[in-house]
């Protein structure tokens, strides 16, 4: 186990009813702050109104800005970023999903910089100082609302790249697993897959002794394997959504990397996928993960044998352990497709013409993972077996 310092400043306040407590948990901090959403989900939902009234009842004045889009868009940023200037702007609300929390990460971190935001995204400077965040989460997936990250996709050359700093972790998040019974099944399918996908970055590592958080990631994968196809049949049982929706936190909040290394490589070669044709993240990392694993698992097959056996229940084989770890890998690309996911680059509308392209962005700043470090013609090996 590697040495580790784990420190999550995140409030959460889960359960029924508790996006009533939003302006209470804004004025703490600001009296005027930027509410920040998406589409019009949240007004037909009736929770726009109730986040309104919350901030107008504990005297927080607010400046709205909509629009997000799934892949976050560096120019909805920049005009976040000009209005909490000229507003004076004190604190970034977020109602939304991983995009709008992305979202409104990025305009925290670029309003007391006197830069171009982009430059914590390409990594020409370190993010030092944020404006605070808080968050009514909508959507279980990126786990963004206990973060310290954010993902941004600038549309000039559609590049997607990420931020991160411990001032980006949101102050408070409010989570109610009742507000995501209206999803619709594909989201609610995206979601799963990144949750997943959070987790197995972390679980394929190649530091040693570190069963205590292997347990606590194959606890979280069950968990999500159990619930999600619950909740796709039942979109309004509230214990598997809630199950589902904390999973999500705990997915992404560093607590179950701690004394390990990450790989990352599988995200790394997806964001390529949404920033350049603009799939959802989550179903790209269904595309992406399996073709990774059968790329790298010969790196340590007796790892992706104990995922196999300890997540999905496979029968383990002392005696060809090689056949178990297919096995697992097997597994996770029908739970993808049973729940509704797309499992090959083609289903997303995605040919052979860029992959060249889109490996060499990739790496553009060196080999991508750490369970296996790849080089561009692994990224494209491992698009070719997604095609």
């Amino acid at each position: 186990m590697e040495n580790f310092v784990f420190q999550n400043a995140t409030k959460i306040i889960f359960g029924k009813g508790t996006e009533a407590e939003t302006g209470r948990e804004c004025a703490r901090f600001a009296k005027k702050v930027l509410l920040h959403y998406g589409g019009g989900s949240i007004k037909k939902s009736g929770l726009y109104d109730r986040v309104c009234h919350s901030l107008k009842e504990a005297g927080v004045a607010y400046v709205e800005l909509a629009g997000v889009k799934p892949n976050p868009r560096l120019s909805l940023v920049q005009e976040g970023i000009r209005i909490c200037r000229e507003s004076k702007i004190e604190f970034v609300l977020a109602v939304g999903g991983g995009s709008v929390i992305d979202s409104a990460k990025a305009i925290a971190i670029g309003v007391p910089y006197r830069g171009d935001v982009w430059d914590f995204y390409t990594k020409k400077v370190p993010v030092k100082e944020s404006l605070p965040v808080g968050v009514v989460l909508t959507i279980p997936a990126a786990g963004s609302e206990a973060s310290n990250g954010s993902v941004i996709t600038n549309e000039q050359g559609m590049f997607k790249k990420d931020a991160g700093a411990e001032c980006m972790r949101p102050k408070f998040a409010v989570m109610n697993p009742a507000l995501t019974f209206t999803l619709p099944a594909y989201q609610t399918a995206c979601g799963a897959a990144d949750i997943m996908a959070h987790v197995m970055e972390r679980y394929f590592t190649r530091v040693s002794a570190v069963d205590f958080t292997d347990r606590l990631c194959e606890a979280t994968l069950r968990t999500i394997i159990e619930n999600v196809p619950v909740a796709l049949a039942q979109p309004d049982d509230y214990d598997a959504r809630a199950e589902i929706m904390w999973a999500s936190t705990i997915a992404h909040n560093d607590l179950l990397g701690t004394g390990r290394v990450g790989d990352w490589g599988s995200h790394m070669i997806e964001h390529e996928l949404s920033g350049i044709y603009d799939v959802a993240h989550g179903a790209g990392l269904a595309v992406v993960f399996p073709a990774w694993m059968k790329h790298v698992y010969k790196n340590d097959v007796n790892r992706f044998a104990r995922f196999a056996s300890r997540v999905w229940g496979v029968e383990p084989r002392f005696d060809w352990p090689e056949r178990t770890a297919l096995e697992g890998i097997g597994r996770t690309k029908s739970f993808f497709r049973d729940i509704g996911l797309p499992t090959t680059l083609q289903e997303l509308g995605i040919r052979d013409d860029r992959m060249e392209e889109m490996a060499k962005k990739a790496t553009e700043k060196g080999p991508v993972g750490n369970f296996a470090r790849l080089g561009a013609k692994d990224v494209v090996s491992i698009y070719r077996l997604a095609l």
